[in-house]
């Protein structure tokens, strides 16, 4: 009775001792296979994808199904080589992000991953991106086309070198029959029906959209181009400090003002003389600081300006030219007219065309109609706008000296 009680004694310590060593000995294996585990070949190991939360596997096989997925976690771990551990990410996203002078919207992101601005250009879908590009064009020129107005619009875009992006607006919603045209394949093309070049520009020209372009030409289709070239004009504005232009008009064809009347006798002019009464200033619009919206051209600086200006709702651009002067100082010197380099306007009614008849009134009435009534409603804009600022700063506009 006494030897069986004593040996039971003497096995109870021994098995929990072989018990604490097992577990040692498991623990201190364990930690070692977890240490050695990110240098094991993954691509000989079924590993759940739940060991890597942020990466879908099996989509990114469907996508890519060119490479394996080996190939894709090989590359992920590949970030430790570069000094990134792949589980320090997570560690990043325990601290918040917010940058307020980051643009709106993207305070989130740490501002080295920002692309605020973009372009034009054409990209491969192949390559490197850093090789996409065997030129990138300086300037950028937009028409506003229906495709009876073909022949003139191929006309006036053999006036632009390649520095210059081509971009066309359909208002009539046909694009592909302009593949006729070897151009028209390197162009971008925009349609949305019966709408405006200003009804485009403020929808697709952002001034970070068209960050790249030193200048933008904003242009009708029913200009004559026979005496124009495109780069000697860009030189004429640089060389007279022009940051809004346009290119002088025939005399005879498709005039309204005189400040756009081309003139024989020089490289530019930026003021004229109007009918009595029509100038209460030499230095305001129509005698200076004025250009028409028909062949308009913007230094990258002022159409930053004047997109803001351009209102959302108001889509024929009527009493813009009007109010271009108020993105540029002194205006009467950087507003002007380029005589060396002039155009025809031919007056093709094509946009009031696309008007509808109503009350027995031709399509075009109506068109022209609410042209006039939006140069009213623009300059009350303006006007009340410029008062509320004026009186939110505690100035007498009456006596203020702005203009």
């Amino acid at each position: 009775m006494g030897t069986p009680f004593r040996s039971g004694i003497l096995r109870k310590p021994n098995e929990t001792m072989r018990l604490i060593v097992t577990t040692f000995v498991g623990v201190i294996f364990g930690f070692f296979l977890g240490v050695s585990f990110p240098t094991l070949s993954l691509t000989k190991m079924n590993l759940p994808t739940s060991l890597f939360p942020s990466i879908d596997l099996t989509y990114i096989e469907d996508k890519y199904s060119e490479l394996s997925t080996g190939a894709l976690l090989h590359a992920w771990s590949s970030l430790k080589g570069n000094g990134v551990h792949p589980t320090r990410l997570y560690k990043f996203n325990d601290s918040k992000i917010w940058v307020p002078t980051n643009p709106r919207g993207a305070e989130r992101l740490p501002p080295g991953i920002i692309a605020s601005e973009s372009d034009f250009f054409l990209r491969r879908l192949w390559g490197q991106p850093s090789e996409d590009l065997t030129i990138k064009p300086k300037y950028l020129v937009t028409f506003t086309v229906g495709y009876d107005q073909r022949n003139n619009i191929d006309a006036a875009v053999k006036k632009f070198s390649e520095n210059f992006t081509i971009l066309l607006f359909h208002y009539d919603g046909r694009t592909s029959e302009w593949d006729e045209f070897e151009w028209s394949r390197r162009a971008i093309h925009v349609s949305a029906r019966k709408q405006t070049k200003w009804w485009y520009a403020k929808r697709f020209l952002h001034p970070d959209i068209v960050a790249a372009y030193d200048y933008i030409f904003m242009w009708d289709e029913d200009l004559g181009v026979e005496h124009f070239d495109a780069e000697e004009y860009i030189k004429l504005v640089r060389k007279h400090g022009l940051e809004i232009s346009q290119p002088g008009l025939e005399p005879n064809n498709g005039l309204t003002w005189q400040m756009t009347k081309m003139r024989g006798n020089g490289e530019v002019h930026k003021d004229t003389e109007e009918k009595p009464g029509w100038c209460t200033d030499p230095h305001l619009p129509p005698c200076a600081a004025f250009v028409e919206i028909m062949a308009t051209v913007f230094s990258r600086d002022a159409w930053r300006c004047v997109w803001y200006m351009i209102q959302n709702d108001l889509v024929h651009g009527w009493g813009l030219d009007f109010a271009l002067r108020k993105c540029v100082e002194p205006a009467h010197e950087k507003i002007g007219v380029v005589d060396a380099q002039w155009i025809v306007h031919q007056s093709v009614p094509s946009l009031g065309n696309q008007g509808q008849a109503e009350s027995g009134r031709a399509p075009w009435e109506g068109v022209r109609e609410r042209c006039r009534r939006e140069w009213t409603m623009f300059q009350e804009r303006m006007v009340n706008a410029e008062k509320e600022y004026f009186m939110a700063m505690g100035i007498d506009a009456t006596n203020s000296t702005a203009r």
